[in-house]
């Protein structure tokens, strides 16, 4: 049987994202499988795993801000950033806590930062972190990235060692915040810990572990979370019947069949099933002048989990 669904994994630690989805699809059952962002083999948390038709709504969260808490070793840098590369630098460690509190205001907001080498970041095709395992270094460019917020949860003196919580917006290396924040305060710096607590509004809370969903096997369908969980976040249109159908073979559905709707852009689409049901069957963009035009639709049509009812997005 088809399996169209999003299941939020808390990842553990040693082993790749990759090798997790998997793990995840075989015990499910699942034959079409993707995930909205990967985390490092020493990175735990929280991954949205995206099964059948809900891999086509996956990539908007690649863009997602995402909640981080990290523990950040100051004194020490690795070749990688983190406590899986090889030491490259020591440094005597003279400040504490209330030093580290005054220098990261300086981080909060848009900051320039230049990605690692250990990245999935591309270069003439080929991922970063492969030139990296080459011992090749390509020259990155400093971006633009946002900082939410940034706090620190706990000082370690002993280990001259910050346990910090950040929330950022898309495209930021923590790694890299840790090592800048380890230069402004003179010293290297790495991170040796490092966990997802939330990609947009899903939070880690949710979750289940890599244990629960393979203990669960194909029992773990119950868990999992509708295709239009992906798209909660946008505005709702509802189409009738014939208008549905014609939406899903892919015509646009002019803006007088729609009555009045205040906003364009994107927007996620249902009809009904045959119990007069909402039924999620695509993701649309509206027009003010043009109407409703097909942008993902869907190809299976299943009901709505039972479990997480409908809601229009205010």
């Amino acid at each position: 049987m088809a399996l169209d669904g999003v299941a939020l994994l808390d990842k553990p630690e040693g082993i790749t994202a990759n090798a997790a989805l998997q793990r995840v699809r075989r015990a499910l059952g699942a034959a079409k499988a993707g995930h909205t962002g990967t985390l490092d083999p020493m990175a735990t948390g929280l991954m949205l795993l995206a099964f059948g038709e809900a891999t086509k709504f996956a990539q908007r969260w690649l863009e997602a801000d995402k909640v981080y808490l990290t523990r950040v070793r100051f004194g020490v840098a690795t070749s990688t950033g983190d406590a899986e590369g090889e030491v490259i630098a020591r440094a005597p460690v003279s400040f504490g806590a209330a030093a580290l509190q005054a220098v990261l205001p300086r981080f909060l907001g848009t900051i320039e930062q230049v990605p690692p080498m250990v990245s999935a970041l591309k270069h003439e095709g080929k991922p970063l972190y492969r030139y990296a395992r080459e011992g090749v270094t390509i020259e990155r460019a400093a971006r633009p990235v946002t900082i939410h917020e940034l706090r620190l949860v706990e000082w370690d003196e002993a280990l001259a060692a910050a346990t910090l919580y950040a929330r950022v917006g898309k495209g930021t290396y923590i790694r890299t915040l840790a090592e800048d924040i380890g230069a402004a305060l003179g010293v290297p710096a790495h991170i040796d810990q490092l966990r997802r607590l939330a990609i947009g509004p899903f939070s880690l809370e949710e979750a289940k572990t890599l244990a629960e969903w393979e203990a669960a096997g194909e029992a773990g369908r119950e868990w999992l979370l509708p295709p239009d969980a992906l798209v909660r976040d946008l505005p709702c249109v509802a189409l009738d019947a014939i208008r549905a159908q014609a939406f899903l073979a892919g015509q646009r559905i002019g803006r007088a069949a729609l009555g009045d709707f205040p906003s364009s852009g994107m927007v996620r689409v249902y009809g009904r099933n045959d119990e007069d049901k909402p039924i999620f069957i695509g993701l649309g963009e509206y027009d003010p002048t043009r109407g409703l035009s097909p942008k993902r639709v869907i190809a299976n049509i299943t009901p709505p989990s039972s479990r997480v009812p409908v809601i229009p997005a205010e």
